[in-house]
């Protein structure tokens, strides 16, 4: 984890405004700077950023926070990526991290000298690979210059010389050991063989090395960052497999990474969408018609981290696919791998294009109007949902809907958006002829929002749990931890979410000298658990803080929650001693009951 104080340091160091305008026009409105929200369409500025506070707020979709939390959400990194940037920015040094993460703190931990030496050789060794990458690319790019047929398949497929060099594309000659003329370090063992290890080359098994990429369209893969940390190579004629990828190395993972993201995130920001098609030649072929926002799944189904990300940076997803059962089959697994992804306000939807065509051929042939004509035309989750469960039963039969509805069951458990979840049920209803009260029984499990609840209902605000305030204040000022007796909540109540994570932030915080408490941020407890299960309630609170008034008695606040707590574990444990008969309580429980009565 990186250290508190040096998070600190960084943000007093920048100024939010010219971190912001990296990205943004802003213009000076009285003492802050206004512009039109980066995160979602509008005409009328409402999205401010304050020199003073060091801090930006949207009015119209609620985004906010500091520097660190604006590079996170503009660019979708992470946590670790968006302080580097803004260190490097600020012309400081990052301090070797302390590797912490919620899912690694039970792991055995090094000696700091040890750690710090291991980080420093991963760190160069990562830096070697990103290195060897980048010379293979130019190499592929210099080789594309002189293949007459490579050429002349892009220029068959439609392809610019202008939209090839902005993909970086280039081509891997059909020898064996083209690299071998740029890599003086080609033939060294597995172990030291940092071409290897980044999938460039394949070992033998009499000890030779070939290349793993040969007579090959390639298609350099880059990271958030913008680092190439992979390639893709497509054949020229009609050899298998048509895309090669990159292995699974230190750099790269097919499941978490999309073709094209790092470019297309501007645009997909403006348009407002992502659309997520099959190939990198198809993302190449629209970026060349106008449409840039344009991502590709590499070589592998789409997955819940694809979706994570693109969620960050968009409310609407549109998956486009053939129109063949081989498209829908792939349609349907990104869509039970959007479900537990989902939120309320954001939409997925699917585009199956006619027979025989793909984004790249159709937009060559009808033009940009019209295919973005038939983005519109997308089909929403909700209602591709139910097409293809409905496909699989008779509908007419009480026993074919009987299987709709246990079709429907493990898919509609995974919904974490209310909303969403109950329109589909009330479809189920529908579809079924079985009553949406008797439905939700049979379905048995539980929805976060109650379906007999109206919309003014669902509107209206809850007050916060004791245990849910006593995170926000802990959050505020980290000193309250060392305040809370953590016995005083295990055994008390269901263990739910906001129990656990309060319980964790006071291990958290514990572990922290009196000075470095005194420094903590939130932005580093978002760190430490990033990967947890907690991650998405913090976010929930984080937003639910920046509606906090000004003047807030904070220690009156604590005060008062303890005393909420208090009397809410008393009734508590006055249940579950009246729940059992009296004459099976002990002399201690008949005593303790007594005494919880008058208190």
């Amino acid at each position: 984890m990186i250290p508190q104080s040096f998070i600190q340091e960084l943000l007093n160091r920048i100024d939010i405004t010219d971190v912001v305008e990296r990205y943004v026009p802003l213009k000076k409105v009285g003492g802050n700077f206004s512009a039109c929200c980066p995160f979602h369409n509008e005409k009328t500025p409402s999205f401010t950023v304050s020199p003073i506070k060091q801090f930006y707020h949207c009015f119209g979709c609620g985004k906010h926070g500091n520097a660190i939390n604006f590079l996170i959400e503009y660019n979708g990194i992470s946590f670790i990526d968006a302080v580097e940037n803004l260190a490097a920015y600020a012309g400081l040094q990052v301090p070797a991290r302390q590797v912490a993460t919620y899912s690694r703190v039970s792991e055995s931990r090094l000696s700091h000298a040890k750690k710090e030496d291991e980080q420093d050789k991963a760190g160069e060794s990562v830096q070697h690979m990103v290195e060897s990458m980048n010379i293979a690319a130019q190499y592929y790019r210099r080789q594309l210059k002189n293949a007459n047929h490579a050429i002349a398949y892009l220029k068959k497929r439609g392809l610019t010389g202008e939209i090839a060099a902005r993909f970086g594309i280039g081509y891997a000659p059909a020898s064996g050991k083209n690299l071998t003329s740029v890599f003086s370090d080609y033939s060294l063992n597995r172990s030291e063989n940092v071409l290897i290890k980044v999938g460039l080359v394949i070992p033998s098994e009499d000890g030779k090395h070939y290349d793993r990429f040969r007579d090959r369209i390639m298609f350099p893969i880059l990271d958030q960052k913008g680092r190439i940390i992979g390639f893709g190579g497509r054949v020229l004629d009609s050899g298998e497999p048509k895309y090669l990828n990159s292995p699974e190395t230190p750099l790269f993972t097919k499941g978490r990474e999309l073709y094209n993201l790092f470019a297309a995130s501007k645009a997909i920001r403006k348009s407002g969408r992502a659309l997520v098609v099959e190939g990198y030649m198809d993302v190449v072929v629209l970026a060349q018609y106008g449409v840039d926002y344009a991502i590709a799944t590499l070589g592998t189904a789409t997955t819940s981290f694809h979706i994570q990300k693109l969620l960050r940076q968009t409310d609407e997803i549109i998956f486009c696919f053939d129109g063949d059962s081989a498209g829908r089959k792939a349609a349907w697994r990104a869509l039970e791998n959007s479900l537990a992804q989902l939120r309320d306000g954001k939409n997925i939807s699917f585009l199956f294009l006619p027979e025989n065509e793909d984004p790249d051929s159709y937009i060559r042939k009808f033009g940009k109007e019209s295919f973005e004509a038939l983005l519109d035309q997308a089909l929403p989750l909700s209602e591709f949902f139910y097409s293809e469960l409905s496909a699989r039963v008779n509908l007419q039969t009480s026993e074919g809907r009987a299987g709709l509805v246990q079709h429907a069951r493990p898919l509609l458990a995974q919904i974490s958006a209310p909303v969403l979840a109950l329109m589909l049920i009330k479809r189920l209803s529908q579809l079924t002829s079985i009553n949406q009260n008797e439905l939700e029984g049979l379905l048995q499990f539980k929805q976060k929002v109650s379906f007999s609840q109206t919309n003014l209902e669902m509107k209206r605000p809850q007050p916060a749990t004791p245990y849910r305030k006593l995170i926000q204040l802990m959050l505020h000022d980290p000193v309250y931890a060392g305040k809370l007796d953590k016995n005083m909540l295990i055994g008390y109540g269901e263990q739910n979410n906001e129990k656990k994570l309060l319980i964790a932030l006071i291990d958290f915080f514990n572990a922290f000298s009196p000075q470095a408490l005194k420094d903590a941020v939130f932005s580093s407890v978002k760190e430490y658990f990033y990967d947890s299960p907690y991650y998405e309630l913090l976010e929930k609170i984080e937003e639910e803080m920046s509606m906090w008034k000004e003047g807030m008695d904070i220690e009156a606040e604590f005060t008062g929650v303890l005393l909420r707590l208090r009397e809410m574990q008393r009734k508590q444990r006055m249940a579950a001693l009246h729940s059992k008969p009296l004459n099976l309580l002990t002399v201690e429980e008949k005593r303790e009951l007594q005494q919880l009565s008058v208190s």
